[in-house]
């Protein structure tokens, strides 16, 4: 038993570590979510999917850490497309989320100012990102 335990373990362990790696790129940084839905006066640029690992073997990942690297990937993702704000499309399904992407220039969606992120180290060297609710 002990033995088949360690197999399971050591083929989905590395399953798991797929999608430890994602971050916001440098363009990614300059995209904006429009989770109110409001962008009005800016130009569509396309649609954007984007998928993760929602489940490790039979254990389910943590809902809100799948979708906060879901709109980390599409954000990355639209920067390329030459967009500056997205939107969700739907809930994530299965690890996939789909937004559509777009540019709206100087205003920013949702008639806020971009947020500014904050990075801090720990002892260990471990960088967190955080971005403060109100300004």
């Amino acid at each position: 038993m002990k033995r088949t335990l360690a197999i399971v373990l050591a083929a989905t362990l590395p399953l798991g570590a797929c999608s430890w790696g994602i971050r916001l790129d440098s363009g990614g940084q300059k995209v904006h979510t429009a989770w109110n839905g409001d962008v009005n006066g800016c130009v569509d640029k396309g649609r954007v999917t984007v998928s993760v690992l929602d489940h490790v073997g039979p254990m389910n990942r943590n809902d809100l850490k799948v979708r906060d690297e879901l709109e980390v990937m599409a954000r990355n993702e639209a920067a390329d497309l030459g967009a500056d704000t997205i939107k969700p499309l739907g809930d994530p399904r299965d690890g996939e989320q789909s937004f559509s992407a777009f540019h709206c220039g100087r205003t920013v969606a949702n008639g806020a100012a971009p947020r500014t992120r904050i990075e801090q180290r720990d002892a260990n060297g471990t960088t967190t990102q955080t971005y403060p609710i109100k300004d």
